[in-house]
């Protein structure tokens, strides 16, 4: 057991210096979160061995954990600093809640999909990640009663940014998130300063769709 956790360390350290360092992702805190949650334990035990290989995997249920550098990209435009409180819509396999949760105070997840919820707050306790609050429902309505967030980060794609979410944006907030059609989409860094709202593409990216009232429909 203890070889195998080895060879999983020695995995995530390739995986940062050779997938995320190469690609300037620099932000110490992002490194370091990278470096530290277990991605093997949040895929399929028949494909731990390539949990850290530059590539999506399924994780059943037509959804996929992201590819190491797509959610470290995501984590560092967010510039957390750890003080913050985080939405994220989207929950999936947990693993980009827990790179976040690393970080900040607070994240607040939602998911619409139950059993992958459900196995991802396993991992959650299992792991000890204590800062995370998560629920079933429509992720393109937010979780106003929360907000408003310093982040938000939504990991599947919409046709536009859902309206919800900007207005439980924090001022400053900045949220990412990828936008485009079911195909293909551009990652946005969406900024709140003073009222003003400005958007940044940073990325081309190809995420699942965002179902829901102010996303694609089923």
């Amino acid at each position: 057991m203890r070889l195998e956790l080895n060879n999983f360390e020695k995995a995530r350290e390739r995986m940062v210096q050779e997938q995320l360092i190469t690609r300037n992702i620099v932000e110490p805190l992002v490194l370091k979160a990278m470096n530290t949650v277990p991605r093997q334990m949040f895929v399929e035990e028949a494909l731990r061995a390539q949990a850290h290989g530059d590539f999506p995997l399924p994780i059943g249920e037509g959804q996929t954990i992201s590819q190491p550098y797509i959610v470290a990209l995501m984590t560092q435009a967010l510039q957390l600093k750890g003080h913050e409180t985080v939405l994220e819509i989207g929950t999936g396999s947990g693993y980009q809640t827990a790179i976040i949760a690393t970080i900040c105070e607070k994240v607040y997840t939602v998911e619409r999909i139950k059993p992958l919820l459900i196995r991802a707050r396993r991992l959650f306790d299992q792991l000890h990640y204590l800062n995370i609050v998560c629920k079933v429902d429509d992720g393109t309505l937010g979780w106003p009663e929360n907000g408003p967030y310093d982040g938000i980060i939504v990991t599947a794609a919409g046709p536009q940014v859902p309206e919800p979410l900007v207005a439980q944006l924090a001022d400053p907030g900045i949220m990412v998130i990828p936008v485009g059609d079911r195909f293909s989409q551009e990652l946005l860094v969406v900024s709140k300063n003073q009222g003003a709202i400005k958007r940044e593409p940073i990325e081309n990216v190809r995420f699942v769709s965002l179902i829901g009232n102010h996303g694609w429909r089923l």
